[in-house]
């Protein structure tokens, strides 16, 4: 019995020591692989995320993985293999679900109740300044030498911010259902002169915008609460798949999400790499991606004429009223000229400013 304790013995350490160091178990050892049983080490460490990774190359779920390539991925794998996703790997998150935190107007200075102009004037400003995008000088230029009103480019960016404070608990509001699949991306924008990053996530069919986030990263974080605001207001037994571009950000938050998601059923993942289709994912799910960037543009269209923000609030100002113009405003040719959230209490208004008021009305009283 002794002599078979030590051939055992023998047999485990000549094992152990072969192992690669990264993935020899140590005292620091927090996590090991759950289908090799081997310990993970530390890849990647970010303010927001650990990941750690097995190493080790007889792992059942490295294999399976490396299997399933074809010839050409093959082929890629050995010339570009930080693209090939085939170990496995666990996150640590270093934020917890109450720190996800939507990005929102601040509270504005004047009350749109109390201003000196008429509510149809208002609807004259947010009609040229953010349904046409023309910027807040041009728009004051317009009201003064067309509609003999007398404005400031200032008051046009004003009237702008409060507005917004409301128009953003009304998009969220009344959003309503969304697709089984969406498709999100991340645009940037000049903001006192560096890059702002804003976060969208549009339904697929019915091709409104169910989440809009502005932050200063392309990172875990804010890809995290754009998610979390997309799939809010979705059927609790919905089967939802998301489609984006390789930004690594998306499957770390899919992954934090789908942590704190149970009972409920897990998100999937669809990632459609590059501008040209190298593998089938990218095949099959590249005209969903392509919504995201034609939505993209659109919002680059009302933004440029700003030439940059000076303050955050402003671009999340303008961004916020570019989402209510969008889902209740803009007619969109592959819904038959409907906009994509209709609102019956807008179809007996004609014009686009008499639009806009009604909705700060209806924004306003949601807000009571």
């Amino acid at each position: 019995m002794a002599k078979e304790k030590a051939n055992f013995a023998a047999r485990f350490a000549a094992f152990f020591f072969q192992l690669h160091q990264r993935y020899r178990p140590t005292k620091q050892t927090k996590y090991f692989c759950p289908h090799c049983h081997n310990a993970l080490y530390r890849w990647k460490a970010q303010p927001l995320v650990t990941i750690y990774k097995c190493g080790h190359d007889q792992c059942p779920a490295f294999l399976k993985a490396k299997n399933k390539l074809n010839n050409s991925e093959k082929y890629l794998q050995q010339k570009k293999l930080s693209q090939f996703k085939l170990r496995y790997q666990y996150r640590e998150y270093h934020f917890q679900p109450s720190d996800l935190q939507h990005a929102a107007p601040d509270l504005p200075k004047i009350n749109l109740n109390r201003i000196f102009n008429s509510s149809d004037i208002l609807g004259l400003v947010l009609a040229f300044h953010v349904s046409c995008a023309i910027p807040a000088r041009k728009t004051a230029f317009v009201l003064r030498h067309i509609f003999k009103v007398r404005i400031s480019y200032q008051t046009v960016l004003n009237y702008a911010e409060s507005a917004a404070y409301h128009c953003h608990v009304f998009n969220l509001q009344n959003k309503g259902p969304i697709d089984n699949l969406s498709a999100g991306d991340e645009t940037y924008i000049k903001i006192m002169g560096k890059h702002g990053f804003v976060f969208f996530f549009v339904s697929t069919q019915k091709l409104k915008i169910t989440a809009y986030h502005l932050a200063d990263t392309r990172e875990v974080l804010p890809a995290t609460i754009a998610i979390q605001e997309a799939i809010r207001t979705a059927d609790p037994d919905q089967d939802l798949s998301l489609i984006t571009d390789g930004n690594p950000a998306y499957p770390a938050a899919i992954h934090f999400i789908n942590a704190n998601r149970t009972p409920l059923p897990a998100l999937s993942h669809h990632q459609v790499i590059g501008l040209q289709n190298l593998d089938k994912e990218s095949t099959d799910f590249r005209h969903y991606k392509q919504i995201i960037e034609r939505l993209n543009r659109t919002y680059k269209a009302h933004v440029r004429p700003a030439n940059g923000f000076n303050t955050r609030n402003g671009a999340l100002a303008l961004t916020t009223l570019f989402v209510t113009h969008y889902n209740f405003l803009r007619p969109h040719m592959s819904l038959k000229y409907q906009v994509p959230i209709p609102l019956p209490e807008l179809n007996s208004i004609a014009t686009l400013q008499g639009k806009w008021v009604k909705i700060l009305s209806l924004a306003s009283q949601a807000a009571v």
